[in-house]
């Protein structure tokens, strides 16, 4: 669907564009991909991986500024907007910066994709914006929720848009493998609770969900990828087996399990083979035929959490992976 079209990814940049934007020329060949970010030396980093292309446009601009974000979605046919302020305890301290970015940029692009005509749009979301504790996943939550209503608020224009949602990225920078990695010859590892439990999922999953949202969508629908969990003692373990365990207690804002679907969602979730649906609540889109496809609906009450998660990852399977993706840990 992307052949001979032209994208944009807001936060272009990040651990997801750097993924996303490699698998999109290899499948696809879209007529050209513009990278929305606001910082210019990764940027220059990034046009060096792609200097032969021509398909690839770098554009400075922060999803802050209105006027910016207009001229960049000029005859743009598909969005995917990754730019986030995402780390928890930044956000606890820096709220009014994380609500700028997530939420008053999600409005500005949202309105921005509707006058200019963006045929569809897809927002990552986060396990973090499910019955939120933290300002980052008030602010995810408050941006799906944008997203999802942007559907309405549309009206008469052909804007559709929708949302993906998934847990910790296993390679991004900042997560949690690669910061026990870099730490793992000091001998000692610091983990928040020994009870703690996470969603993991590689990017290349992140990306093939987002085209399979592009694919699917009629707008309005979060779509959650079924994942494994595993707690992070295991991962601190496989990571550096003979380092100490240091319990340093949980951050500000941070969660003992991660949920991704909470039993008030439940009502609007269906289940398929490799994901689950919410379907709007506004505008009964949850009754859809069109929306709800060969989807089975969930148990009411059910929740879907990392602790309660039927698939696990092993150690082995989790050694496995950081083998075959050793050069990527941290650098994307």
């Amino acid at each position: 669907m992307f052949d001979g079209k032209s994208i944009l990814v807001t936060g272009g940049t990040g651990s997801f564009g750097q993924k996303f934007i490699p698998m999109l020329l290899e499948r696809y060949d879209p007529k050209r991909v513009i990278v929305f970010s606001r910082d210019e030396m990764k940027q220059w980093e990034m046009a060096k991986k792609f200097d032969r292309d021509s398909r690839i446009r770098f554009f400075i601009g922060d999803v802050r500024d209105r006027d910016r974000v207009y001229r960049a979605l000029d005859g743009v046919d598909y969005v995917v907007h990754a730019a986030a302020t995402k780390i928890v305890p930044t956000a606890e301290y820096n709220p009014f910066e994380c609500v700028k970015t997530n939420v008053i940029g999600a409005m500005n692009l949202i309105d921005a994709c509707i006058d200019k005509g963006v045929k569809k749009v897809v927002a990552l979301s986060t396990d973090k914006a499910s019955s939120p504790i933290n300002l980052y996943g008030a602010t995810k939550l408050t941006s799906d929720k944008l997203f999802v209503a942007g559907n309405s608020y549309a009206g008469g224009h052909n804007t559709r848009l929708s949302v993906v949602r998934y847990g910790n990225v296993m390679c991004s920078r900042g997560s949690v493998i690669p910061f026990f990695w870099s730490l793992k010859e000091t001998g000692s590892l610091p983990i928040t609770d020994p009870r703690m439990t996470r969603f993991m999922i590689s990017l290349e999953e992140g990306v093939k969900l987002v085209w399979h949202a592009f694919n699917d969508m009629e707008g309005g629908e979060i779509y959650v990828k079924k994942i494994p969990s595993i707690k992070v003692t295991d991962i601190a373990r496989v990571i550096a087996p003979g380092a100490s365990q240091e319990i340093i207690g949980i951050r500000p804002g941070e969660k003992l399990h991660e949920q991704m679907i909470g039993a008030d969602d439940a009502y609007y979730t269906y289940e398929y083979p490799e994901h689950y649906k919410i379907l709007p609540a506004i505008n009964s889109w949850d009754k859809d035929a069109n929306r709800i496809k060969d989807g089975k609906k969930v148990q009411e009450g059910f929740v879907y959490s990392s602790d309660q998660n039927p698939a696990w990852m092993s150690e082995h399977h989790l050694r496995e992976w950081i083998d075959a993706n050793f050069d990527e840990i941290g650098k994307l």
